[in-house]
C-alpha cells in the first residue's frame, strides 16, 4: 500500500515517513497541496494524509481538489493537523476528508486511523451496516 504524506513541515513528513515504513507501507511525500496533486497524477498512491495549514494550498483545498478529481475522488484521506477546532474538523469532513488526527500523534494512533478508515470504506463497498 503507497501512501502519501502531505505537510509543509518536514520533521513531520519524516516522522509520519518511519511510522509508516516501519508497518512496511511504501511512502511518498509532498510539501504543499500543489506539490501532492502533481504526485497524484504521477502514481499510484492508495491512501493520503495531509496537513490542514500549509503555504500555496492547504488541506482542505486538496482535499476538495482530489475529491473533484474522477480518476483521484476514492482515495482515502486522513488529515493531521494541529487544529483542534471543531469546525476546522467539521470542515475537514464536509470536504470529504476520511478521518481527523490532532498532533501530536504516535504511530499507533496514526496506524489505527488507517486501518479503521480501510475497514470502513471495505465495509461500504459489500454494502455491510451502516451508522444510520
Amino acid at each position: 500500500m503507497k501512501i502519501l504524506v502531505v505537510d509543509d513541515c518536514q520533521t513531520t513528513r519524516k516522522l509520519l515517513g518511519l511510522y509508516l515504513k516501519g508497518k512496511g507501507f511504501e511512502v511518498s511525500f509532498a510539501e504543499n497541496g500543489l506539490d501532492a496533486i502533481e504526485k497524484l497524477g504521477a502514481g499510484s498512491v492508495n491512501l493520503v494524509i495531509t496537513d490542514l495549514n500549509m503555504p500555496y494550498m492547504d488541506g482542505i483545498e486538496l482535499i476538495k481538489n482530489i475529491r473533484a478529481n474522477s480518476d483521484l475522488s476514492q482515495i482515502p484521506i486522513l488529515m493531521v493537523t494541529t487544529e483542534a477546532d471543531p469546525e476546522e474538523q467539521q470542515r475537514a469532513y464536509s470536504a470529504g476528508a476520511n478521518g481527523y488526527l490532532i498532533k501530536p500523534v504516535t504511530a499507533e494512533k496514526v496506524i489505527s486511523n488507517i486501518k479503521q478508515i480501510i475497514k470502513d470504506i471495505f465495509v461500504n463497498q459489500k454494502g455491510g451496516a451502516s451508522d444510520a
